[in-house]
């Protein structure tokens, strides 16, 4: 790789939006930025969220590069790698999942593989587990997935007109320990009535049926009734939902924030009335990102 350097943009993402477990996602208007540039060794610095980074064998962006550049027969030269991020960490938006786009994308540009978007998200979905953040980071807008061992597939729509409101609270929640306390399995009328309403909230999104993609998430049974014994407040906020200018609220990904959608031009007003009552909680503005993934060459790249 010669000079100039490039730079990575990704946008966080929201997930699940109630029932979609799993399967939906949203591109929100958070990034990932890194700058790479040649170097003699590996390096990272990181600004904004990133600025305690780890070491190289726990770093999340140097091993997924490696690992994409052995899976292709490749040796990756080293880089230094510049970062910044406005995605909080561990917060529900996504940030593991923009590192790994970010880091499939690093080794795709230094080494000229030519990966296709298909092939990127392939390798994305399998080191995430699921295809919701990854395939909304890496396309942008709305997105809706199936993906197992054996296939990955993702239908792309369009950002939808609508603005968020994140409610952020004090602490982290890790995915792993979110992901613990869901069952094994679901009785068979309840897996039957839960992806209904899944159904459901999908009609409505591919509609901009907002009111009633509201409602939906609001009778979620995939997550949301077990994620209250580690968000005890969830419930009670869910349940509140009437009470303000929004069409609904649900965990973001595996929280433990939880995110508003409302109509266009309201989500300040919704973030201050949401301040008055949850005072213990931050609050932050967002709004969809149609973009995805977005690689700079051609302007000089500094932070």
């Amino acid at each position: 790789m010669g000079e100039p350097s490039f730079m990575i943009r990704v946008p966080g993402s929201t997930a699940n939006l109630g029932p979609g477990f799993d399967s939906i996602g949203l591109a929100v208007n958070r990034y990932l930025e890194l700058i790479v540039t040649p170097g003699n060794k590996w390096s990272f610095t990181g600004q904004g969220e990133l600025q305690d980074l780890p070491p190289l064998e726990n770093n999340l962006i140097y091993q997924v590069a490696q690992k994409v550049a052995r899976q292709h027969g490749h040796l990756l030269p080293p880089c230094h790698v510049a970062m910044r991020s406005t995605i909080p960490l561990a917060k529900g938006l996504g940030s593991s999942a923009a590192a790994i786009v970010a880091a499939i994308e690093l080794a795709n540009q230094v080494l000229e593989i030519g990966l296709t978007q298909q092939q990127k998200l392939r390798l994305a979905a399998l080191i995430e587990g699921h295809p919701d953040n990854v395939s909304a980071s890496l396309f942008g807008g709305l997105v809706i997935g199936s993906h197992c061992q054996e296939w990955t597939d993702v239908v792309r729509c369009a950002a939808p007109s609508v603005e968020m409101v994140l409610m952020v609270p004090n602490h982290q929640l890790l995915t792993k320990q979110a992901r613990n306390i869901l069952p094994d399995d679901l009785p068979f009328n309840e897996a039957v009535k839960a992806s209904s309403i899944s159904n459901v909230l999908v009609a409505a999104l591919l509609n901009n049926d907002w009111q009633t993609a509201g409602k939906m998430m609001r009778r979620d049974l995939f997550h949301h009734p077990y994620r209250t014994r580690l968000i005890p407040e969830l419930a009670s906020i869910l349940q509140s939902q009437d009470r303000f200018p929004a069409y609904g609220a649900a965990l973001s990904g595996a929280g433990p924030s939880i995110i508003w959608f409302c109509p266009l031009g309201e989500s300040q007003h919704l973030a201050q009335l949401l301040a008055e009552q949850y005072p213990h909680y931050s609050f932050e503005q967002l709004k969809p990102d149609p973009h995805g993934v977005v690689v700079d060459k051609a302007s000089i790249c500094s932070f």
